[in-house]
């Protein structure tokens, strides 16, 4: 039935849009993140951007003072899965979303920082989970020579006649230890912070790097969580970058480095699909993370356009204004309920996969490129400087385009799946 008005109101909008209404347990929730963004992420990370890696890691920063105060929020993704599974998704996206507003490069650290905790508990792994707790944790499976390719699914993703790429990183698994030798890339987040990892590698479990029959073209492969503080264990130069400065990023080397085999979480035949639920888990953070950095950007547009004068008027005033700004916010619309797709997805759906959160990630991450890009516009050349907090949502939108997969690599592999489930009867009458 439609429901008929007597009069035509505002419409009820919130932080996150056009939403449904709140529970009262998710309001507080969102007002109480939101807060914790304005008031920590949102000055630190700009005081952060204007820092050089190094001092941005050094003790007494200001990273670390966000870092503590976004552990004692207390947003532990074990509370949050006790709710309803439905509303527990809407507050995940929630909670991501405000801290993406906040800053860009903080958000993706905090989650960064909790990752080797959530798979130890998702394991139950109580050594491990005992191991992870109160430690600043990164995600370590970027190579010099294993990027976005980091893990391959199907033939069609290797070249006809070649194999996957061994990588930079190699562990040799034994019956009660793993040797791991070599270096992750510059990328890894939170890398040259990190007190604890969760790695992932090629491994050779005595029968070579490689699989055999139909896996032949693919590396065996290994998933494990690693203390940082292990002999053998070192870092290089924190990376530095034009975006999410905010972020500590690093290279991480192993020279011979020992860790206890039951320190694996992932071993030769649960390797893909540990990192593939791993992946998919980080594609559907990026797409809440970005959907917030977009609405900043939004709305330092909006409120510029009616503060700034032009032709003899506030720029609001002016019709093409006002297409621009509706495209926008449309954009916005359109990268939230996105984003919110492809975590329920993620969540809910009995078989999951990663390709199928890579790429949401892209479209989210698109659409915030160019509603980071209209906001610069409509500021003209005030953007340009760093009075205004713009340019930094430029930089920081700029490299979300490669982060977690370079776009153009993640739509191919979509296109890849596409063919799979063709082949296995998807759109077939």
């Amino acid at each position: 039935m439609i429901r008929l008005k007597t009069s035509v109101e505002l419409p009820s909008v919130g932080l996150t849009g056009f939403e449904t209404p709140l529970s009262e347990e998710e309001s507080a929730i969102q007002s109480t993140v939101h807060r914790f963004a304005r008031d920590v992420l949102r000055p630190i990370g700009r005081e952060l951007d204007r820092m050089t890696p190094e001092q941005v890691i050094a003790p007494g920063s200001p990273y670390w003072t966000a870092m503590i105060e976004a552990a004692r929020l207390g947003l532990d993704p074990q509370l949050i899965a006790q709710f309803p599974p439905e509303m527990a998704i809407r507050i995940e996206s929630i909670i991501s979303e405000e801290l993406g507003w906040g800053d860009a490069g903080l958000a993706v650290s905090i989650t960064a920082s909790v990752m080797p905790m959530m798979v130890a508990q998702s394991v139950g792994n109580q050594e491990l989970i005992d191991m992870c707790a109160g430690k600043v944790g990164c995600w370590s499976n970027t190579q010099p020579d294993r990027g976005s390719d980091g893990a391959v699914l199907y033939r069609e993703e290797v070249s006809a006649h070649g194999k996957q790429s061994l990588g930079n990183v190699t562990a040799k698994v034994g019956a009660d230890e793993i040797v791991i030798n070599g270096q992750y890339s510059s990328w890894v987040s939170n890398g040259s912070v990190a007190q604890v990892a969760l790695a992932y590698m090629a491994a050779d479990y005595g029968d070579g790097f490689y699989g055999t029959g139909e896996r032949g073209a693919f590396t065996n492969g290994i998933g494990v969580i690693i203390p940082l503080d292990l002999p053998g264990i070192s870092r290089g130069k924190p990376l530095d970058k034009i975006g999410q400065r905010a972020l500590p990023q690093g290279e991480i080397f192993f020279d011979n480095v020992k860790v206890p085999k039951r320190f694996a979480i992932a071993l030769k035949d649960d390797y893909l699909g540990n990192i593939a639920s791993a992946w998919s888990h980080a594609g559907t953070n990026m797409c809440q993370v970005f959907t917030g950095v977009a609405r900043s950007a939004f709305e330092l547009a909006l409120a510029y356009c009616h503060e700034r004068k032009q032709g003899g008027g506030l720029l609001i005033e002016h019709q093409m204004t006002q297409l621009r700004l509706g495209e926008m916010l449309r954009r916005l619309e359109m990268a939230r309920a996105i984003s919110r797709r492809s975590l329920a997805y993620s969540r809910l759906s009995p078989q999951t996969h990663p390709y199928a959160s890579a790429q949401a990630k892209v479209s989210v991450t698109e659409e915030a490129m160019k509603i980071a890009h209209e906001a610069f516009q409509l500021f003209g050349g005030n953007g340009t400087t760093r009075e205004y907090p713009i340019e930094k949502i430029f930089r920081d939108c700029r490299s979300a385009l490669i982060e977690d997969g370079e776009n153009y690599v993640l739509t191919s592999r979509l296109g890849v799946l596409a063919s799979q489930l063709y082949q296995n009867g998807w759109t077939k009458e």
